[in-house]
């Protein structure tokens, strides 16, 4: 199977393979650490956590960095209001970040390097911009010089005004261009800062990824991953810093980006008051199923989180977990070859997370259906394995079921009931169908009866 991925800088789907043969490289920029993770925040997270499982899976050896920003402006603010150092208030949300990534599943990535910690890597690659005529010192700060990159734009396809309407740039007279971006910049006494060649200063926000790129990746990587919202002005001015510190080296071979979350058809904000936070989240459904909302649409489209597509996540679950639960007797083994060749192929093409799911539910409505011991072991190891890819279905099913403690009704229960329902509908006893159906409503459960078997959800 071949893999193709939508990269951002060419604009087209294209055949993936990495510059080394078995040897991936993939970095993705990670939070910032001054306040907890919200739903958008988990998005990128998922999504390239999925892709980093199937590069392990396709691929000899891949290396995975996701950074942390844990020296900018908001942590500075947020340091001072709470009378600590910067350190104390990253390590903080740092600490809370892996937490909730956890529970959603995401893997720890090979490396998670921290600005504070390359220091003198990022003053090096200032050095080195300068001496090579992309980069000027003025007034304490050091900005690259766009008009030293003929290319610059090609990522974000924007022109000249767009540019720097978008950066909302500072049009500073020590600036030779107004579209020049902040490398370095100097720290006043109440602010962290190290000291350089031009001042005690801290670094700028774009500067900080490509030095960690080069000190744990090299000068070009395969992969470059995050959201929408760094494509202009971040990953456009990595882009120029990365390729002018050396000597015109492609910087990265795919840009990939997953899409924005909106909140129930809005774009999340605190003057909305909507700003979802994972850990609260999590106080409402199992990180599972959080995980699997996140993955209900294409990565690259926007997608908007709302009570219900959670809701229906949870039930998603619960049919496939019922199934395994189900296929309990069978015994554990390797998947047959074949069975889930649908399923890779749709992730295989671009992360089609959509089909992906779909074949899923076509593999556990298989294994529902499955009679021989043959059979059921090939099934529930290819749903296991499916499932695996896409960080799902590797729990026991009663550790899954026992987390709907204290919902309406029993869901174990109910979906013994619904499989029941299910199965007499299929003998054509519709009595006691119609009984069953009856006792799913008085738990406040109504049931849809659908081509891949019946969907419920509660009513009350």
């Amino acid at each position: 199977m071949t893999l193709r991925l939508t990269n951002t800088l060419s604009r087209a789907k294209e055949l993936f393979s990495p510059a080394k043969p078995d040897h991936v490289t993939m970095y993705v920029c990670g939070p910032t650490v001054y306040n907890f993770a919200h739903i958008g925040n988990a998005r990128p997270a998922v999504v390239f956590d999925v892709l980093y499982r199937l590069l392990k899976r396709r691929f000899g050896r891949v290396v995975y960095a996701r950074n942390f920003t844990d020296v900018d402006d908001k942590i500075n603010a947020a340091a001072q209001q709470a009378g600590q150092p910067i350190s104390a208030i990253a390590e903080r949300y740092i600490e809370a970040y892996h937490a909730d990534m956890a529970a959603l599943g995401v893997l720890t990535p090979d490396l998670e390097p921290r600005v504070t910690e390359h220091i003198p890597e990022i003053i090096g690659m200032v050095e080195g911009l300068i001496a090579r005529g992309h980069a000027y010192a003025v007034d304490g700060h050091v900005l690259f010089d766009v008009r030293s990159f003929p290319a610059y734009g090609a990522l974000s396809g924007r022109n000249r005004d767009e540019m720097i309407a978008g950066a909302r740039v500072e049009v500073a007279p020590y600036k030779r261009d107004p579209a020049d971006f902040v490398l370095w910049k100097p720290s006043t006494p109440d602010l962290p800062g190290w000291e350089t060649p031009w001042g005690c200063g801290r670094p700028g926000w774009h500067i900080e990824c490509s030095a960690m790129i080069e000190r744990h990746l090299g000068a070009s990587i395969d992969i470059h991953g995050g959201g929408q919202d760094p494509i202009f002005p971040h990953h456009e001015n990595e882009i120029a810093q990365g390729t002018c510190a050396h000597d015109g080296e492609l910087y990265c071979r795919f840009w990939v980006h997953n899409g924005f979350v909106t909140v129930e058809g809005r774009k999340m904000s605190k003057s909305l008051g909507n700003v979802l936070l994972v850990r609260d989240l999590l106080g409402e459904a199992p990180g599972e199923a959080i995980r699997f909302a996140l993955l209900g649409g294409h990565y690259r489209q926007p997608l908007d989180w709302t009570a219900d597509g959670l809701a229906q996540a949870k039930r998603g679950l619960d049919r496939l977990y019922g199934v395994l639960r189900d296929l309990g007797d069978a015994p554990d083994g390797a998947c047959v070859p074949g069975l889930f060749d649908a399923f890779e192929a749709a992730l295989q093409d671009d992360l089609n997370f959509p089909a992906a799911i779909a074949e899923l539910f076509r593999i556990a409505k298989a294994a529902r259906l499955a009679t021989t011991v043959a059979d059921r072991a090939a099934y529930k190891a290819a749903l296991r394995e499916a499932g695996g890819l896409l960080g799902l279905l590797q729990q026991d099913p009663a550790a899954w079921f026992g987390q709907h403690r204290g919902e309406v009704g029993d869901t174990a229960k109910i979906q013994r009931l619904v499989e029941a329902r299910l199965a007499a509908r299929s003998a054509r006893d519709y009595a006691t169908a119609d009984r069953i159906r009856d006792e799913l409503a008085a738990l406040g459960v109504a049931v849809q009866d659908r081509a891949d078997g019946a969907a419920w959800q509660r009513t009350g």
